[in-house]
């Protein structure tokens, strides 16, 4: 412990009933991917309050923000998501996101002076599926970033990523309606394309190797039963340990849409939904710093079981780790075996329990960030 840690812990105790407000108030108005105008606004304007220099509307994307606060060398960035999920709100935790990501910012800005530090929050929409770190990135919004975080919430604790490379798509038939009594010879069925389709998937699963998962929905699936369906539309993700690996699957499960296409007679079309999701580069240094943190906290840190899978999930944080050096531990609310994407774990993301997660995973990646910046000054000191 040293005098940077105990402001920044103090910074984070001050702040905390404001910050479990935030996470509270995010948790019941929860907005989906590209549509988080009152989530991004609030977050914002929280920041603004505390002195930070918040640029709204950032790299031309609506519901984006940068803010800063410091003028040193070294800059550090936080991630800060806030987008729900379609039907189930924050059964991604977030809310808690958003929130550790705040708390950890506005603690190491309380040392940013002594430390020559720039403390740069990001305000990143979209994480679920839709890519808006990628977005970001391609736009320059990370560019000169030397350093950049954030912590997941998960069942259980779990310091080092890995996550899956993901390719998401949005799959579409088309092909003839009719009468399915008086004319089912007219028609071109585009349902059974999505059947033909999704058992020549199944089948492929066999030999494809455990580093991968094939995996998706059909949103529509016709108009009447009494009508050959002539549209059906799906969603689709194809995730693999690299991108290598997801290229060379990629094209086979495309295969097996166009079976069912060429077996119906329909015409088929996928369309990138986001751009790819890549593999992750985690900084081994700074997490080594986390780890090291979090176990001062008295954080329980697993490495094996089921309960750690979370680990997995792919994110387009990824994508920024091939640019600067990064970090993406997960945290845990106590829920196992409730898990991620389920709405009991969306209910782990508010309460006692959470609270405190929220607590020392701002304390944490605050701290991360000053030995971060304690490593750069001695090794460029005189």
């Amino acid at each position: 412990m040293n005098k940077y840690k105990e402001k920044a812990r103090e910074a984070v105790h001050e702040e905390l009933n404001s910050l479990i407000e935030l996470s509270e108030w995010l948790h019941e108005n929860p907005e989906i991917a590209w549509e988080e105008v009152e989530s991004s606004k609030r977050c914002a304007n929280f920041l603004r309050s505390r002195g930070f220099d918040v640029e709204d509307n950032y790299v031309g994307i609506s519901t984006s923000f940068h803010a800063v606060k410091g003028s040193g060398s070294k800059r550090i960035g936080i991630m800060a998501e806030y987008d729900a999920l379609p039907g189930i709100g924050h059964a991604c935790g977030h809310n808690l996101i958003a929130a550790m990501s705040l708390g950890a910012g506005i603690a190491l800005s309380e040392v940013a002076e002594e430390l020559d530090l720039s403390v740069e929050i990001f305000g990143t929409p979209a994480e679920e599926g839709k890519g808006g770190k990628v977005e970001m990135l391609d736009r320059g919004a990370f560019d000169g970033l030397h350093f950049a975080m954030m912590s997941h919430p998960a069942p259980v604790d779990v310091v080092r990523a890995k996550p899956f490379a993901v390719l998401h798509w949005e799959v579409n038939f088309t092909g003839h309606a009719s009468h399915a009594a008086s004319y089912p010879t007219q028609g071109v069925n585009a349902a059974d394309a999505f059947t033909i389709s999704e058992v020549a998937i199944g089948l492929l699963r066999q030999q494809l190797p455990p580093t991968v998962r094939v995996h998706g929905i059909v949103t529509k699936g016709g108009d009447a039963p009494n009508a050959i369906p002539h549209r059906t539309q799906g969603r689709w993700y194809v995730r693999a340990s690299t991108m290598e690996e997801l290229e060379a699957t990629s094209q086979k499960v495309i295969n097996c849409f166009k079976a069912g296409a060429l077996a119906t007679g329909c015409e088929v079309s996928i369309i990138d939904e986001s751009k790819p999701y890549s593999d992750f580069v985690t900084d081994e240094a700074g997490l080594e710093y986390y780890e090291k943190n979090a176990l001062l906290l008295g954080r329980d840190l697993r490495t094996d079981g089921p309960e750690t899978l979370m680990s997995q999930a792919s994110t387009d944080f990824a994508n920024v780790s091939h640019i600067t050096r990064a970090i993406h531990p997960y945290i845990g609310v106590g829920s196992y075996p409730v898990l991620n994407h389920q709405e009991a774990f969306a209910d782990a993301c508010v309460g006692e329990v959470a609270n405190q997660t929220l607590s020392d995973g701002a304390i944490a990646l605050a701290w991360t960030g000053i030995d971060v910046a304690l490593d750069w000054l001695e090794e460029h000191s005189d």
